[in-house]
Formats: structure tokens, sequence, C-alpha cells
């Protein structure tokens, strides 16, 4: 990895799982300090529990680090460990880009030096707050099309609001695109997909994410970034509004778009598709490498479905242990 140009993919709310990050901690001092940090930092305080943020990741309940309001710190804390602990690994990586999936925007941005990570933590920690609030005060849910396009899926939602909020929230990968809208026009959406000859599911969110029902949010987070002074970029971070990288230059556009991403789709496989075309050549000839940082392996699939022609490594647990969890699993098949 020192060798090479990296380009990180940094996940987003879904991703989450217990247990997450734990390995790391037991294995780099790094990582460890990472945790620690954001322990220090963040109370959560939710239901009535009094379990630190490395807690929960670690141990759960499932049901707890689901919450908007704890997932969100806690896949920004594990991603930084995670990263934290490969430079620990390494000595040193050559970041070429950086990007992440709605949520994991935050992260990139950190990775880039536009944000340090206990200020960043504590905007995000707000972020999940506000988030879960706007959910709790609307009936909104979320709804996933497979097979769709994106012309495919406003038609979904033109049949299917009848007056009420109904809009594309996620275009993840080609043929899967996520609806989200008040609860009643997503249970209609699932009938019109299915007339028109596509797969619908209802997800099991929180609420009606990156849609006008989270407007509440999006004010409160803009109020929260007025305090806040961005660094700009020192590497391209793509923004999920555009799909396009940000503007290193503009510091007020980032903030701006940070805080429209809560009420816009996010255009996750038209950034993937963007870093794949900017980035196949590099000035200095050095290969590139594309890596998912913990948890999971979300955004690796993802990209399988968007260009097979990039293969990307992910670091849910650290190098050995990941290694040795490929070769058990070989070995069982």
């Amino acid at each position: 990895m020192s060798d090479a140009n990296v380009i990180f993919l940094c996940p987003g709310q879904g991703a989450q799982a217990v247990e997450m990050g734990r390995l790391w901690v037991e294995t780099h001092p790094a990582s460890a300090q990472t945790f620690a940090a954001a322990d220090g930092a963040v109370n959560l305080d939710i239901e009535g529990s009094t379990a630190s943020l490395s807690e929960l990741c670690f141990n759960g309940p499932a049901d707890l680090l689901n919450r908007t309001d704890v997932s969100q710190p806690a896949l920004y804390t594990c991603a930084i460990a995670a990263y934290q602990g490969l430079l620990e690994e390494h000595g040193s990586i050559g970041v070429r880009a950086s990007a992440g999936l709605s949520l994991g925007e935050w992260t990139a941005l950190h990775l880039a030096g536009s944000i340090g990570f206990i200020e960043g933590l504590r905007l995000v920690a707000l972020r999940g707050r506000l988030m879960q609030a706007a959910a709790e005060q609307s009936d909104g849910s979320m709804v996933a099309l497979i097979g769709a396009d994106e012309q495919q899926a406003q038609a979904v939602c033109d049949d299917a609001a009848r007056g009420e909020v109904l809009v594309p929230a996620n275009f993840n990968a080609p043929g899967q695109v996520v609806l989200s809208g008040a609860s009643s026009a997503c249970e209609r959406a699932i009938e019109v997909a299915e007339g028109m000859g596509l797969r619908a599911k209802g997800l099991a969110v929180a609420g009606a994410f990156h849609s006008p029902l989270m407007e509440p949010a999006a004010e409160g987070l803009a109020n929260a970034l007025e305090e806040v002074e961005l660094i700009p970029p020192t590497i391209p971070v793509w923004s999920n509004v555009t799909g396009r990288p940000h503007d290193e230059n503009d510091v007020d556009s980032i903030k701006s778009r940070l805080v429209q991403q809560l009420t816009s789709p996010v255009r996750w496989s038209q950034c993937c598709e963007s870093m794949a075309q900017t980035l196949g050549t590099d000035e200095d000839e050095k290969p590139l490498e594309w890596h998912e940082l913990a948890p999971g392996s979300v955004l690796r699939g993802l990209f399988r479905r968007i260009d097979k022609s990039i293969k990307v490594q992910t670091h849910d647990k650290p190098e050995q242990q990941h290694a040795e969890a490929e070769t058990t699993t070989r070995s069982s098949n």
C-alpha cells in the first residue's frame, strides 16, 4: 500500500455490525487510541444506556447500534480507527482520493484533512441526532427497487406519490435504487413497481432519509456548520450530491453540499463511475489501489456492479485476520 496511490472508500449507515472495530483495537494501539478519544468526546446516553461508543460497537446490543444517532458516530470512528491502524502497519500511505457513502463522506473529508477527527465526530453525532429526531417527527420509510434505472425510479415515484413525499434517495449501483418518503407512499410504490415488472422491498429504517422529510435535520446541520471552519481538502473528495469531486477551493460549497445531502439523492454509482474515469491514470505512474475502510464490505459489493474491472480490498479486520478468514472461507467451500 505504501508504494501505491490509494483511493479510500468510506462506508455509510447500514454497514454497522456488533463487534465492528474490535480486532483493530485489540491489535493496533493507534486504533485503540482512536476509539478511546471518541469515547471521551461523545456521550451517547441512548434509551437509558450508559455504554460508551466503543462498548456499543464491540458488544451491542444491535438494536441500539442500529439507531441512527448511534450508528453514525460509530461508523465514522470505526473507519478512522481502521485507517489509523493501516498507517501503523505501513508507515505512510499515499492517499490519492477519497469518497464515502452518505455518512461516509464525512470520513472521506477527514482523510483529506478538511476537518479534525474530534470536531468531525461531534458534527457526525449531531447529524445522527438530528436525522433520528426528524425521522421520529414524520411517518417515513424507504423502499429498495431492484432492476430499475433512474427514469423508472422517478416514474414509480410520480405514480405512487399521490400528493405525498416520495423521491429517489439512493442510486447505489446500476439496477439498485432506493426510494424514500411517506410510509403510505412507500407502500404504494411497492405495488406500482411490481406492476412495472420491477422487484421492490420495504427497508427496515428509522425514517425517510435523503428526502424532503429530513429538512428539519438539514436546517440544524446548516446552523452547526456555520460555526465550523473547514480546511480545503488536500486530495479530491467526491460529493454524494453531484457525483463529482468537491471544489477544493470553495469550502462554503462543501458545507452546502453536506447539508443538501440530507434531503437530496445519494449518487454513489455516479461517484464511483466518475472516480474510475478520473483516476484511471496517474501522473507518477504508481499503481492505483482501491481500499474500503471498516466496517464490512458493502462498498466492494456495490463496486462489483458498477465497474467489474476494479478490485476493492476491504479492511473490516486487520490484514492478518482478514487473510486468515479468507483462507478459512476458501478451505470450507
